[in-house]
């Protein structure tokens, strides 16, 4: 009898463990469709349903944030202003490509702000970089932190790690951190990210296309008073944990739910 008891209460303290666990992970996570219909191979009907069901897994699982396109803002902000919740309704900004006009940015951000929008995820003109144009760079950081940040909103640039060498993202980190500094000061910089990567981007190589832990590694020793956001190929608790310890202090992925659920996955962004 009193090992019966022991075992249930063993039992009952691990899935206590559990619940805590993923509570804790509900903080750094999330959620995201970021397809369009044609990506998806679906509809439009359906690319809804899918955009819907991932801002209810948000709530009811107690999420940071729902991560969808600019379109679907106003209605995301909606729905969790209706089931009074806290999730965060984030959004990209020149998705996927980064290399959108200036104008073409700042009005997309603008536009989503007004929707409603609390985060907003710039995609760096990576490529500009890359090929030395570093006013580009400095311009729209600077431009588009100050959108965000002067509307008390939380900035994310990501930088398509992928496509970059380890010293290019190291370089890039801290220019970027110098920009934001310089433009909103080190004290606002802390509502300031750089991410990891768009989930969209294909390596010519085959090599991964999203986070890795040393990507992280190297953006969390040169991002300064900036956060640094994990995105792209992140399908398990494991996956998370890595990303985490190597600096992430968010996770962006679409098998947010099953991860909370403790399930493997190998969804794609």
């Amino acid at each position: 009898m009193v090992n019966v008891l022991k075992e249930e209460i063993s039992r009952i303290k691990e899935l206590l463990f559990i619940k805590e666990e993923d509570e804790g992970f509900g903080k750094y996570m999330d959620s995201t469709y970021l397809k369009t219909p044609e990506q998806a191979g679906v509809d439009e009907e359906e690319t809804d349903i899918i955009v819907f069901d991932k801002i209810n897994d948000a709530i009811e699982h107690n999420m940071k944030l729902v991560m969808i396109r600019p379109e679907y803002v106003l209605t995301a902000r909606e729905i969790i202003d209706k089931a009074s919740s806290n999730v965060l309704v984030g959004t990209v900004i020149g998705f996927p490509n980064g290399d959108n006009s200036l104008g073409e940015k700042f009005d997309e951000a603008i536009q989503a702000i007004e929707d409603g929008v609390d985060e907003l995820d710039y995609v760096v003109n990576y490529k500009a970089f890359k090929n030395g144009d570093l006013d580009t760079i400095m311009k729209e950081v600077s431009e588009g932190t100050a959108i965000g940040v002067g509307e008390g909103k939380s900035v994310k640039w990501i930088i398509e790690s992928a496509a970059l060498t380890s010293e290019e993202i190291a370089e890039l980190t801290k220019l970027i951190s110098k920009i934001v500094i310089e433009t909103v000061g080190e004290e606002k910089a802390s509502n300031v990210f750089v991410k990891t990567s768009t989930g969209f981007f294909t390596p010519e190589d085959g090599s991964p296309g999203g986070a890795t832990i040393d990507a992280v590694s190297i953006m969390s020793q040169n991002a300064g008073p900036l956060k640094v956001k994990a995105s792209g190929g992140i399908y398990s608790k494991e996956d998370v944990l890595d990303m985490i310890n190597a600096g992430a202090s968010r996770i962006g992925t679409s098998s947010a739910k099953e991860i909370m659920l403790g399930q493997q996955t190998d969804k794609d962004y």
